[in-house]
């Protein structure tokens, strides 16, 4: 398996991040189909009932590109490196950016030039469409904005120190300091992971307890746990927000329903909002164009809704 680990030195590629990205979720959609959730906020989506689900291109030829990612971040999310991701983040001597939400949006904007092979839309417009998608299904303002700025994160790839590779970015999330489980993609990779054989790390439960909670477990690290750590400090958006950020890419938790030994009370109600937010994050993207400057002001007031700051640190 280690032979498949792609060594080249990283090169801060935007187009190529967006390519695996999507190529990762193009596996996720073919994989799986949206949940339906009770009423209010995790009510099912209705936006993507006519979507025919199989033109978000085909399974075999985002397969190879995927399992060569996997194969990668599979032997280098370890604890070790979670740690020290972490603590480069919260380290007093980063020079944290400091940008509004509409900047991030833009800066995010610069990230790629036609890299997508499903659309040609700018990254405003992939968020646009998420957001307006939540919108139209009569979903609370808090759901909208979370929409808007969920892939935020990916910023991580512009900041010095954040991220080693697309690895770290993208992908499918899972906890670290446990046992990897069996429904996670690809779980034959892990055994190139040196915490697989770890006398601790490799345990069912590891470095956690039974019940623990969701929130106390350390995601593997990449773009969803970054903007959760900056939403965390800084925004007002709920607890379910938060899920939905930081979970998202959890697909062996909310979409096969592993992990759950680690949930505690109150943890249902978190993993029914980030099955709630699947489809708005997987199918959106080709929905209509959104019209940037007609939409701007409204989302503008809804940032400012809940991030009271304005200029936040990444």
């Amino acid at each position: 398996m280690a032979a498949m680990v792609d060594v080249r030195p990283f090169h801060r590629d935007g187009a190529a991040l967006e390519a695996i990205s999507d190529a990762v979720d193009t596996v996720n959609i073919l994989k799986h189909m949206p949940t339906t959730a009770e009423p209010a906020f995790d009510a099912a989506s209705t936006f993507d009932t006519d979507k025919d689900k199989s033109t978000f291109r085909q399974y075999a030829d985002a397969c190879d590109r995927v399992k060569h990612f996997y194969a990668e971040q599979h032997a280098k999310q370890t604890v070790a490196h979670n740690l020290a991701a972490r603590a480069h983040f919260h380290s007093p001597s980063r020079k944290r950016p400091e940008l509004g939400i509409w900047e991030a949006m833009e800066k995010l904007n610069t990230l790629v030039d036609d890299s997508d092979p499903d659309t040609s839309l700018s990254q405003i417009q992939h968020l646009l469409q998420s957001a307006e998608a939540i919108r139209r299904d009569g979903k609370p303002r808090w759901m909208q904005l979370t929409g808007l700025i969920h892939d935020l994160g990916k910023l991580m790839l512009f900041f010095e120190g954040c991220c080693d590779g697309q690895w770290d970015v993208v992908g499918d999330t899972f906890p670290v300091g446990c046992r990897f489980d069996e429904r996670c993609i690809y779980p034959e990779l892990f055994a190139a992971n040196p915490d697989a054989g770890h006398e601790v790390y490799s345990t069912r439960y590891g470095i956690y307890q039974p019940g623990c909670g969701v929130n106390e477990l350390m995601m593997s690290w990449g773009h969803d746990e970054y903007l959760y750590l900056v939403l965390r400090d800084q925004s007002t958006l709920p607890r379910e927000a938060l899920a939905m950020v930081r979970f998202h890419s959890f697909y062996p938790w909310h979409k096969e329903g592993a992990y759950t030994e680690f949930m505690a009370d109150g943890d249902e109600a978190l993993l029914s909002a980030v099955r709630a937010f699947n489809p708005y994050d997987l199918y959106s993207k080709s929905d209509d164009v959104p019209k940037v400057d007609e939409l701007k002001p409204y989302y503008l007031e809804l940032i400012d809704e809940f991030f009271p700051q304005k200029v936040i640190k990444w």
